[in-house]
């Protein structure tokens, strides 16, 4: 598939997307934030990194850019969009996607690997056949908040795309490293076809990088056929 990976100004994970999907047999260019046409792409990568700073709050102001009306346009056409970390941030900010990522618990910035367990139904991100992964995270304000009505939804929907967990796919106190409500890494939007998700897989995609798990779920869309 052909990935645009959009640039924000301050975003710092894009290098990484871009050599992840290729690694993953992607063809990816960037997209900057200002261009307001991506109908020549078939999914969308949204970076993580500190867009405009985090200023206001994380992801609000590259919500309101240009690029985001086409994001917007091509999650509505069915097309595969991904944000991890920040992007993850902007989606909500954007309204793409449910709740709200806020400071975390132990209000620290935290850097670690973590284990995920994939659990959401999506025929575009069929996440459960790389089953547990360990990936790294990197934020400050990871932690994932919702109304009890779009838990619920989420939680009945099978929206729930990862969650926290510990080396075993047990769910612990421990294994949460940012007080996530229901220990939720990541989540789906109503047509399954947005993926929002705070740790990084294109951070982990070879052996030199500590672990490959990553690739496998950005492999996961090489037999995805956009309609």
């Amino acid at each position: 598939m052909k990935f645009a990976v959009v640039r924000f100004p301050g975003s710092n994970c894009d290098e990484d997307a871009l050599q992840g999907l290729r690694d993953a047999g992607h063809v990816a260019e960037y997209a900057w934030h200002e261009n307001s046409d991506l109908s020549s792409f078939d999914a969308v990568w949204v970076p993580g990194g500190f867009s405009y700073g985090d200023y206001l709050r994380c992801g609000a102001i590259a919500a309101r850019s240009p690029v985001m009306e086409s994001v917007r346009a091509a999650a509505a056409a069915g097309a595969p969009v991904i944000g991890v970390c920040n992007g993850f941030q902007i989606l909500c900010e954007s309204g793409l996607l449910p709740g709200a990522l806020v400071r975390n618990s132990a209000t620290k910035f935290v850097c670690k690997d973590v284990w995920l367990r994939p659990e959401g139904v999506s025929e575009v991100w069929p996440v459960r056949a790389v089953g547990l992964i360990r990936i790294p995270i990197a934020h400050g304000e990871g932690r994932f908040v919702a109304h009890e009505e779009e838990l619920r939804r989420l939680e009945g929907e099978g929206r729930v795309a990862f969650r926290y967990v510990d080396s075993h796919g047990e769910r612990t106190p421990v294994s949460n490293p940012n007080g996530s409500v229901h220990d939720i890494a990541g989540i789906f939007n109503e047509g399954r076809n947005v993926l929002g998700m705070m740790p990084h897989p294109e951070r982990a995609t070879r052996p030199s990088l500590g672990s490959k798990d990553g690739l496998g779920l950005l492999r996961v869309l090489n037999q995805v056929q956009r309609t």
